[in-house]
């Protein structure tokens, strides 16, 4: 099977600092893969890398069985995404910014009140997304990345702003369109607790570089708590971490 995110020995450099090192990765098709790590990591370069926003030094990226090169690369219109801070034109309501990202993704209208219901944002009629709350403009970010009902979803920080009770929603919402429509999601976070409740796989990254994948199944046969897992990577004192494989 075709894994849906495929990366190899993907490093790159900025003045010299080394910021993702010889990194490795596979997210296979229809999975949940959780990206785990510090604030500073490498989990949001990782992800511009993906899309080229930024160019890789050497490496190699595939995205639902497609090489991304420099330049054009259609299999973009197949894949949604929040990378970092989402942008939105802050005069223009939730709507009126849905309505500009389907005209650039060549994409109709009908979705759009569907997905803004989805995330609970359907209500905001004219509001200025100026206007909006930081937890409500990171609702319009998942409609966005949702709206065409991509194959791929890459999510960098998809909870950040939410309140407790937004952080649920958003993770059922997550399982759901993953288990409905078998759409394969990539989803960054530094919160331990919450990735281990979504993510089929965990990938940890520190300093730029790929410490383990891992199959939550196997850490919970194994009886290993995702955290106690993390610390021990990390050399904080994490219990029976040494004896399990730290690879697919």
């Amino acid at each position: 099977m075709t894994n849906a995110v495929e990366v190899r020995h993907l490093s790159k450099s900025i003045e010299g600092t080394p910021i993702l090192n010889d990194i490795c990765m596979n997210v296979r098709q229809g999975e949940v893969y959780g990206f785990l790590g510090a604030n500073g990591a490498g989990k949001t370069s990782l992800m511009k890398t993906l899309y080229h926003i930024i160019f890789p030094d050497t490496g190699t990226v595939c995205l639902l069985g497609e090489t991304i090169n420099k330049g054009n690369n259609p299999v973009f219109s197949r894949i949604g995404s929040i990378i970092e801070s989402p942008v939105f034109y802050s005069h223009l309501s939730a709507y009126e910014n849905m309505e500009l990202h389907c005209r650039y993704m060549g994409a109709g209208y009908e979705n759009i009140m569907e997905t803004l219901s989805l995330l609970g944002i359907a209500e905001t009629g004219n509001k200025a997304v100026g206007k909006f709350s930081l937890g409500m403009k990171q609702r319009l970010a998942l409609a966005r990345a949702m709206l065409t009902k991509p194959d791929l979803l890459i999510l960098d920080e998809p909870i950040n702003g939410l309140d407790p009770q937004g952080i649920i929603e958003v993770r059922e919402l997550l399982l759901r369109i993953n288990h409905e429509y078998h759409t394969s999601i990539l989803i960054s976070s530094h919160i331990l607790d919450e990735l281990s409740k979504i993510a089929d796989t965990i990938g940890i990254i520190d300093h730029g570089a790929m410490l383990a994948e891992v199959s939550m199944k196997e850490l919970t046969a194994k009886e290993i708590d995702i955290e106690s897992y993390y610390l021990g990577l990390l050399g904080g004192g994490g219990k029976n971490v040494e004896s399990y494989p730290h690879g697919n």
